[in-house]
């Protein structure tokens, strides 16, 4: 988690010249709060998950008893974020969602994977979220690309 929540915040400002009228401060400390409650519980992958409700449930919970040591002006803000993003309410939320299923998809790609790891399921996962922008699509295209590579080689 800690990992992926690095090279999305890299991602996100890589790519912030291309992004002009957001509030890249604020797509930032959306990426760093999105995956905070995954620190109690763990990570669902994204191959194992359900439903994103259910995951969102358990996450929301569990980030409520990570902050609640906090006070209260700085519990809510963590949390104001993290609902932020999981509601997709802001331009940078809804960007934060694409790269968040952008850097999953490349983990796929470039980690070390089981054996009989379900390459093919990239090429559905996080379509909604990835179609932000056509840089995003562009995005997703090149890491489909590497995909389809990967499902052959299985």
């Amino acid at each position: 988690t800690a990992e992926h929540t690095w090279r999305l915040c890299l991602m996100a400002l890589l790519f912030e010249d291309e992004y002009p009228d957001l509030d890249i401060l604020k797509l930032m400390k959306i990426c760093i709060v999105h995956d905070l409650g995954e620190v109690i519980n763990g990570d669902i992958p994204a191959v194992e998950q359900s439903t994103d409700s259910a995951k969102n449930v358990e996450e929301r919970r569990d980030l409520e008893q990570l902050s609640s040591a906090l006070p209260p002006v700085l519990n809510n803000k963590i949390m104001d974020l993290w609902d932020e993003y999981d509601q997709g309410s802001s331009k940078e939320a809804r960007l934060a969602k694409a790269l968040d299923k952008l850097e999953t998809i490349l983990q796929h790609t470039q980690g070390q994977n089981p054996d009989d790891f379900d390459y093919a399921f990239n090429l559905d996962y996080g379509k909604k979220q990835t179609n932000y922008d056509d840089l995003t699509q562009t995005l997703r295209s090149l890491i489909d690309q590497d995909t389809e590579r990967l499902v052959k080689e299985v």
